[in-house]
């Protein structure tokens, strides 16, 4: 269990991080106006309006990775069984539990008239 909590904190990292990437690798829209009138954009990796599908693709996989992450994360996090179902009754279930008893040995001996002694200075 630990291990696969583990693994999808590991996945939704690197999509968040990849995701991050391809979404500051994308155009505005304002951008297509100037492809448009051929101001630069045949010097581009994918072309004038190849990049628009790639990318957008990747993006949307990668969120869909991300929010599928993230839920499995949730529904594996809300797992734990509790004693009671509110704070009050778990208080009660944990003072019901006596308490180990402690040796003699282990505790201080007190002078014979039963106060601490004090040093005199």
């Amino acid at each position: 269990m630990n291990f696969l909590i583990t693994a999808l904190l590991t996945v939704q990292m690197l999509s968040a991080i990849v995701m991050i990437g391809l979404i500051l690798m994308q155009h505005g829209k304002g951008a297509d106006m100037g492809a448009a009138f051929g101001s630069g954009g045949s010097g581009s990796l994918f072309g004038a309006s190849g990049s628009a599908n790639f990318l957008s693709r990747s993006t949307a996989v990668l969120a869909t990775v991300f929010f599928s992450a993230t839920l499995a994360l949730a529904y594996f996090g809300n797992l734990h069984t509790s004693a009671g179902t509110s704070v009050l009754e778990r208080q009660a279930t944990t003072q019901a539990t006596p308490a180990p008893a402690a040796s003699a040995a282990s505790e201080p001996a007190l002078p014979a008239s039963g106060a601490a002694a004090i040093p005199a200075k």
